[in-house]
């Protein structure tokens, strides 16, 4: 890559950094959506009607990532997940989930550069953007590290059932919602267990943000429902009559987005974890053993 290149992207990134700190402003001066109306007229899931819900086939390509899958799995974006548009899924991010346009400019572009292909010209699969320490990463909340499980689009379910159960919070309505302090303490034990388990564990700050960035959607896109989370995380549907709990007119933005991120991830405490580490370890060396003695009978 060029100079001349290298100056470009910069520039247009410092450009959707400034664009995101307006938008933020301008949230906080402008009045909120209304409830039921939060998905513009046009798209699907407007008035909360989604399109139907169909589990992936086969051949159908899906990643790490819960929220694009379930637009493929409700047609929003292709149903089999592939030749998808950096442009058109950051259109459809903004519209289904109510984020920012400047967060749906910035986040595709990057997932493009990550896959050496052009934003505006090049197509991708969704399988795709599970290249390892890309955007996926070890320690995850919902998934095996990769050198465990290479299909990353494979959820595990006892992790889904341990973070739903964590939940220690309450809403207006006495829903039961995971806070970001529940997500900070899993967050912690999947780290601590993954890097006793896997011997080709990383994570680098990058990716430690990154994985309380995907935390930190769970209680402002869901709001922390664990009703709904439950649909979205196992079956990778959006919840019927359901809608996101961002009613700011422009979407979160990268700025409020961050608040969020950092409270999650400030409170990680992986030193908690230690004996849920060495109780990992002993379960893995058990099962090994269990299954060197298989062949050997």
């Amino acid at each position: 890559m060029g100079p001349f290149s290298i100056a470009s992207r910069l520039s247009l990134d410092v450009g959707i950094l400034f664009w995101d700190i307006l938008l933020t402003l301008s949230n906080l001066m402008r009045r909120k959506r209304c409830i039921g109306y939060v998905t513009p007229e046009g798209h699907p899931g407007y008035a909360k009607y989604w399109p139907e819900y169909r589990p992936p086939k086969e051949t159908d390509s899906r990643c790490s990532c819960p929220a694009l899958n379930a637009m493929a799995n409700h047609g929003i974006i292709p149903r089999s997940g592939r030749n998808v548009s950096f442009v058109e899924v950051g259109h459809h991010i903004r519209a289904t989930y109510n984020f920012s346009p400047s967060f749906c400019s910035f986040v595709p572009r990057f997932a493009a550069r990550m896959l050496k292909k052009k934003y505006s010209e090049d197509l991708f699969d969704l399988e795709e953007l599970d290249l390892h320490n890309g955007i996926e990463h070890d320690g995850s909340l919902l998934r095996f590290d990769s050198a465990l499980e290479q299909t990353q689009s494979t959820k595990h379910v006892p992790f889904i059932e341990e973070l739903l159960a964590a939940a220690t919070g309450k809403d207006k309505k006495d829903n039961t919602v995971i806070t970001t302090e529940d997500l900070s303490r899993i967050l912690g034990k999947r780290r601590v267990v993954a890097r006793a388990v896997n011997k080709e564990f990383s994570l680098s700050l990058f990716h430690k943000i990154f994985g309380s960035a995907n935390a930190a959607t769970l209680v402002t896109i869901f709001g922390g429902r664990v009703d709904d989370l439950h649909n979205f995380l196992h079956e990778e549907r959006l919840p019927e009559g359901w809608e996101s709990h961002i009613r700011q007119p422009h979407g979160i933005t990268m700025m409020q987005l961050n608040k969020t991120i950092l409270g999650i991830e400030l409170r990680v405490r992986e030193q908690d974890w230690a004996e849920a580490a060495r109780e990992a370890v002993e379960c893995l060396e058990a099962s090994v053993r269990k299954s060197s003695q298989k062949l050997h009978t």
